[in-house]
């Protein structure tokens, strides 16, 4: 799994809460000139200037394959979904680009979801989403934004535990706001993105502190 600025794995303790904010960012798309992908990086950039450790994760980089409760059975969870796993352990917040597939979720997200949704022998259910704060957002080319698929993406998150930020953010014609260097180019919707980030940043930070 490559990850970005990624120093250490298993789950939070104590100290690591009150001294840093945590975030694992990821785009439910794999596509190399993803408008998700694009989207993230603008989102990443905030949230390390309010000050949090971000590590960044591409699900190109180490594929999943498709869950399977037999092969998990009889194999046990494949290496790459419990690299995946870990990875969501040692972040206090999720930073989620979410591409809409016929009005949904990405299959390759929701996959990943699945995957480490899984709990080992001894842990709670669904341990790596416990506790955690998400911030999702999302590019289409369609003129929603991809607005319906962060519905169902809220759903399945706040289902297994996790705390979704009641604002999101969507970019419509994404074709038309991204320049070659994948910029974001609406000043507006940049704004959007990074205010969304600080929010997850600041969230997170006053949660760490009750």
């Amino acid at each position: 799994m490559t990850a970005d600025r990624f120093r250490s794995s298993g789950s939070l303790s104590e100290s690591d809460g009150m001294n840093s904010v945590r975030i694992l960012a990821l785009a439910g798309s794999t596509r190399r000139e993803s408008f998700n992908q694009k989207l993230l990086q603008v989102g990443v950039a905030a949230a390390r200037e309010a000050g949090a450790d971000v590590t960044v994760v591409n699900l190109r980089d180490d594929p999943l394959p498709l869950f399977d409760q037999d092969d998990e059975a009889e194999r046990g969870m494949p290496p790459a979904a419990e690299r995946l796993k870990q990875l969501f352990l040692a972040h206090h917040g999720l930073l989620i680009a979410s591409p809409e597939y016929n009005s949904s979720i990405s299959g390759v997200l929701k996959n990943a979801i699945d995957w480490v949704s899984r709990s080992a022998p001894g842990e709670p259910m669904k341990a790596a989403f416990l506790d955690k704060t998400a911030a999702i957002m999302a590019a289409s080319p369609g003129g929603l934004g991809g607005l319906r698929g962060l519905v169902h993406l809220r759903d399945i998150l706040g289902n297994i535990g996790v705390l979704v930020l009641p604002n999101e953010v969507a970019v419509p014609e994404a074709h038309k706001v991204f320049d070659a260097n994948g910029s974001l180019t609406d000043e507006r919707k940049r704004e959007s993105v990074a205010s969304l980030s600080r929010t997850l940043v600041d969230t997170i930070r006053r949660l760490n502190a009750s």
